[in-house]
């Protein structure tokens, strides 16, 4: 344990965390995604829903502020307009840790498992929630004194 890190972070994920570069892409997959046949680098949080895992994970993950897709979500199969509740989740933690300007981008199924497989890393929760993958884009730390 450090001071600082939430438990709910394990070692596996910080050291995946500091290992990513900018533009890397960090897949956190629900109970039913098939984590491990698609993982580069796989990475267990069996006991931790999203409403925990994500806010842990944004104390320290730097969102890409360049792309228009730095958050994907898998759209629903047969209803491109649906929004699972689990969504509206992801945003208000996201907005929290980086502002209101984050949005998310659902693409579709097969498009999501692609893009997942050349992810980073994925960490295989165990939120039962419907729909609830989310691919977040790494971006940089910048210093206080300088600006973009």
């Amino acid at each position: 344990m450090l001071k600082g890190i939430p438990n709910s972070v394990s070692p596996d994920l910080m050291h995946a965390l500091m290992s990513m570069g900018h533009g890397d892409e960090l897949v956190l997959a629900d109970a039913h995604f098939p984590a491990s046949s698609h993982a580069q680098r796989l990475i267990r949080a069996d006991g931790l829903d999203l409403s925990t895992l994500l806010p842990a994970v944004m104390n320290f993950f730097p969102i890409d502020t360049f792309v228009e897709d730095h958050a994907v979500v898998m759209q629903v199969v047969d209803s491109k307009q649906a929004k699972p509740p689990i969504w509206e989740k992801f945003i208000q933690i996201l907005s929290k840790s980086e502002g209101d300007w984050v949005n998310l981008t659902p693409i579709e199924r097969f498009s999501f498992y692609n893009r997942a497989k050349s992810a980073y890393a994925i960490v295989a929760t165990g939120e039962t929630a419907f729909y609830a993958n989310l691919i977040l884009k790494k971006g940089v730390v910048v210093p206080d004194e300088q600006e973009v």
